[in-house]
């Protein structure tokens, strides 16, 4: 499988994880607000501190945004292109975001595909700070009660990380037993997944939220993203026992590399390793939780 050096050392432990409560719901982001406030705004109104979102359209101005793209120091594996800042409203197609905190305060890391006003087609990691919703558009969410997604320094890759860390039980109201992972680089999502599911007696799951990145990707179409960084979103995914009783994972995806190629469909198992940090939210189905 393919791997990439990262320049510091790996952490003993490969998945980072939360056990959590969560609750599936919607709500609109409201037109003129940064869309950092906008995301904090619904998940408060619910009683919640943090989860994910998923978008699946909505339109977004000023728009800043960063793409994956090599690092000029060589101090980390991979890095950020500058800024870009579309003209005009630009419409999302898809994104997911995870939303937690950072030094203290609400922050997110959202990644989707989109259309500018000019017709380009683009993607990338949405700036919170300088990112406004232009019109009111709905979007899905999982909130989380006893977990919360917090950017920390991270020593084998040199970035601020989002991972989950325990967090007070609040009286939100929840209705599934749920898990907050972060998958470590070089490992391959659906076997991380599918081995985290078989650790913890989970049959069967929803996954509810996905922001991170991979080494270039495998589709089961027979497709290929050959440059190796990405910035990738999870549209959606389920880990489920096939016949013959093994668990597997399928995670239907989209992306942008650091070349500016775009690409969407389902993953090939078993090739297709993190290339940084992969977020997760996993919806335990069968034990309480809508099926």
């Amino acid at each position: 499988m393919r791997s990439i050096q990262q320049p510091g050392p790996p952490a003993p432990e490969r998945i980072q994880w939360v056990e959590a409560r969560g609750r599936a719901f919607s709500f609109l982001l409201q037109a003129g607000l940064p869309l950092l406030e906008a995301a904090r705004r619904g998940f408060a109104a619910e009683g919640f501190a943090g989860g994910v979102l998923n978008i699946r359209d909505g339109a977004l101005g000023p728009l800043a945004y960063v793409m994956p793209a090599l690092s000029k120091t060589g101090e980390n594996a991979a890095f950020y292109s500058d800024t870009f800042r579309p003209d005009r409203i630009t419409r999302l197609k898809m994104g997911a975001m995870t939303f937690g905190v950072r030094d203290g305060a609400p922050f997110f890391h959202c990644h989707a595909l989109w259309r500018e006003a000019d017709g380009r087609a683009g993607g990338g990691h949405i700036l919170p700070e300088e990112t406004v919703v232009a019109e009111p558009f709905e979007v899905e969410a999982f909130g989380l009660d006893g977990a919360i997604f917090t950017a920390e320094p991270d020593a084998e890759t040199r970035f601020k990380l989002f991972g989950p860390l325990p967090s007070a039980l609040t009286d939100a109201k929840t209705t599934s037993r749920a898990f907050a992972l972060r998958l470590r680089p070089n490992q391959d999502v659906a076997a991380a997944l599918e081995g985290f599911c078989r650790q913890h007696g989970i049959m069967r799951a929803r996954l509810r939220g996905g922001v991170g990145s991979t080494i270039g990707a495998r589709f089961t179409d027979g497709r290929s993203v050959i440059p190796f960084a990405t910035e990738l979103a999870i549209r959606s995914g389920s880990v489920a026992p096939h016949a013959d009783g093994t668990l597997v994972a399928e995670l239907d995806i989209a992306l942008v590399d650091y070349l500016g190629g775009l690409a969407e469909g389902r993953l090939v198992r078993g090739d297709n390793p993190v290339l940084m940090t992969m977020e997760l939210v996993l919806e335990v189905l069968g034990e309480g939780a809508d099926a």
